[in-house]
């Protein structure tokens, strides 16, 4: 048994909703998909996201920059495309200047299948004259007002061979020089970096800056509870069995204290840097990313969730429903149960409240905002860790009278619809009455919530199965 209490009448502290504030994607020209573009409608509508990150606009899908007979060929009209439908839904880009036009690149090496290049410049002034000419561009497309309101951040996890060839002293220079680019078109956009993985590079890359005088107005990197446990290459099962309970929220306190009075924003998470990881499409995603969230609290700007939908194609393309891809949504749309687990956080209020309590696997947050209180719980623990059901009692003194409570649940039985998939025999390719039965078995559904209030008093009792969340809502 879990048993927590909280005093009610407390002043709480403030509650800013930081994941919401961008979300990320594959690469860019998926952004020109309609199904893509329906999604992305739909979690900025139920999720609250408010900037789309992504791969690639630089790369030669989207053809900003090419070249015939020695002539360079400036085209911005797809990233407009995309542009411009973020800003029709109330969105903005957080612009990830990558990756390197093949005909301003030193070298031939590529990653993934749309053979992006990953090599530093052939000559540092071309590429200023290309960033100066896209900014240029926006601002006359766009105003000064609304892309000061963007983020720029300059290239993806150049601490890898698999993302950058060169070495730290030339991402350096190219960060530089991209800044300054920026800034002499308009001294207020916003630029940062250094976009590593692991957290790395950060205490180097902020030298560099103060020593040589270079703006930077924002820190990024980005992190997975895998990245350092287990042996590479292994199923996230064998790394997770490793990774202590809470490394996520001790990696965003050690980034924190190194950026000082920067913003922090992570523009890369998940509990698995692996594409087709099981664990993705299951209740386990949504208990351990509630978690991560609730613990990172008040401790960045921004953390980006590593990516909406199943929409993605850095390998391959897959048709299966449930295929293990990063989304929160799948390629048809429905919603996984970590989803919902996002769809929960998105209605929490703007005040959390010290709870008293403490238990190897059940953690419980009070969250106030105007007309209701919500208890958000969690039973969750890395694989192959002891868990079983467990019941859980809070005790809220000082609470207002309750007009109605409800529990909205996300488990093996609740907001599942892998379950019933596999139940279906895992078909490739779904019937119309078949999405239709998946996308209405993964929404959440409220039921009435007992409990005992002895005024000012309220008592509740809930029994919470493994690798669950739960959402009490009182409303007052």
């Amino acid at each position: 048994m879990a048993e927590f209490k909280c005093n009610f009448a407390q002043v709480g502290k403030p509650f800013v909703h930081f994941w919401e504030h961008t979300v990320g994607s594959g690469h860019a020209p998926l952004a020109l998909r309609a199904d893509w573009q329906s999604q992305l409608r739909q979690c900025h509508s139920e999720l609250g996201f408010r900037h789309v990150r992504f791969h690639a606009l630089l790369s030669e899908g989207m053809e900003t920059l090419l070249c015939e007979e020695d002539k360079l060929l400036y085209s911005f009209f797809n990233a407009d495309q995309v542009f411009d439908f973020l800003l029709s839904i109330g969105m903005k880009p957080f612009v990830e200047l990558s990756f390197m036009p093949r005909t301003l690149a030193s070298g031939s090496t590529t990653v993934f299948r749309y053979a992006a290049n990953v090599t530093p410049p052939k000559d540092y002034d071309q590429w200023a004259s290309l960033i100066s000419k896209l900014a240029t561009h926006w601002i006359e497309r766009y105003g000064v007002n609304e892309v000061r309101e963007w983020f720029f951040e300059v290239w993806n996890e150049p601490n890898l061979k698999t993302f950058w060839t060169g070495t730290q002293d030339e991402y350096f220079m190219l960060y530089c020089t991209t800044v300054k680019a920026l800034k002499s078109i308009d001294p207020l956009l916003k630029v940062g970096g250094p976009a590593t993985a692991r957290n790395e590079w950060i205490p180097e890359f902020l030298e560099f800056c103060n020593h040589n005088k270079v703006p930077v107005d924002f820190v990024t990197t980005h992190h997975y509870p895998t990245d350092a446990f287990g042996k590479v290459g292994a199923d996230t099962t064998t790394q997770l069995e490793h990774a202590p309970d809470h490394i996520m929220r001790d990696d965003v306190r050690k980034v924190r204290e190194q950026a000082g009075a920067l913003p922090v924003y992570y523009t890369e998470w998940n509990l698995s840097s692996n594409p087709r990881d099981p664990l993705h499409d299951g209740p386990f995603a949504s208990a351990y990313a509630t978690k991560i969230v609730m613990e990172a609290a008040s401790l960045v700007e921004g953390y980006s969730f590593w990516t909406f939908s199943d929409i993605f194609s850095e390998n391959y393309f897959p048709s299966i429903p449930f295929q293990g891809g990063f989304g929160l949504l799948n390629i048809h749309g429905i919603a996984k149960p970590i989803y919902r687990a996002f769809e929960l956080l998105h209605r929490l209020g703007n005040e959390v409240l010290a709870v008293e309590g403490a238990h190897p696997t059940v953690e419980a947050w009070v969250v106030r905002g105007e007309s209701a209180a919500t208890i958000l719980l969690t039973n969750h623990s890395m694989p192959r860790h002891p868990i079983q059901t467990e019941l859980i009692k809070l005790h809220i003194a000082g609470f207002p009278h309750p007009k109605i409570a409800y529990i909205e649940r996300i488990d093996d039985d609740h907001a599942n619809p892998e379950r019933l998939w596999k139940s279906m025999g895992e078909p490739n390719y779904l019937s119309v009455a078949q999405l239709e039965q998946l996308k209405a078995t993964s929404c959440i559904t409220k039921q009435p919530q007992p409990h005992t209030y002895a005024q000012p008093d309220l008592d509740l009792s809930v029994a919470l199965p493994l690798h669950a969340v739960a959402a009490i809502t009182i409303e007052i």
